[in-house]
């Protein structure tokens, strides 16, 4: 339900070393779709060992909007070689997870793909567009008893994304560090513009 922007964004965030800043912060990439050479068969045993708690997961980051169409059924997205829609490989996921995370505005709120009369019938984890609900539902809460954290923007920011990550392997993120729509406050709490290196002439129109 996403245009993996928010991939794209992330590819783009300022460390020489992507993959070495995660390890140093001691966070270990399980699997991502665009940057983990596991496929198929290994992706599924993968997420099974999750779900049979022989693997750890600390967090469950997903892009893109949920789609629950057509009917209610999943079946627009489906997880390939499972028989099952993503919805509930992301349900069951969720369960497990320490902590679960909306990146980018569709996974948030529903996005582009959540608008209009669309057979989809998209959503994002824990909002349908300002309204709390989304495919978790409002009473949602991960093991460590916080909200889906949204990570939004369109595509978000990389170092939103990264920030967020190691505010969270660093156990610095509670629910008093989101803002009222389950947003890190080390970002939501300022507008975009006031970090630009041009703010001064907006200042002073």
């Amino acid at each position: 339900g996403g245009c993996g922007g928010c991939s794209m964004s992330l590819l783009c965030a300022d460390t020489t070393d992507f993959h070495g800043q995660l390890r140093d912060a001691g966070i270990h990439l399980l699997w991502h779709p665009s940057l983990s050479l596991e496929t198929g068969g290994s992706v599924v045993a993968l997420l099974n060992d999750v779900l049979e708690g022989r693997v750890r997961l600390d967090a469950l980051c997903v892009e893109g909007s949920l789609l629950r169409g057509p009917n209610g059924t999943g079946r627009f997205h489906m997880l390939a070689g499972t028989g099952l829609p993503m919805i509930d490989w992301v349900q069951r996921l969720a369960g497990q997870a320490g902590v679960v995370a909306a990146i980018g505005s569709c996974a948030a709120w529903g996005g582009v793909t959540a608008g209009g009369a669309y057979p989809a019938d998209a959503c994002g984890l824990q909002y349908e567009d300002e309204r709390i609900g989304g495919l978790l539902g409002a009473a949602f809460r991960s093991k460590q008893g916080l909200p889906v954290v949204n990570v939004a923007g369109c595509p978000t920011h990389p170092g939103w994304v990264l920030d967020t990550l190691m505010a969270l392997a660093a156990g610095e993120l509670d629910a008093d560090a989101l803002d009222a729509l389950g947003r890190p406050r080390l970002y939501a709490d300022q507008l975009v513009h006031h970090g630009c290196t041009r703010n001064e002439f907006y200042e002073f129109k």
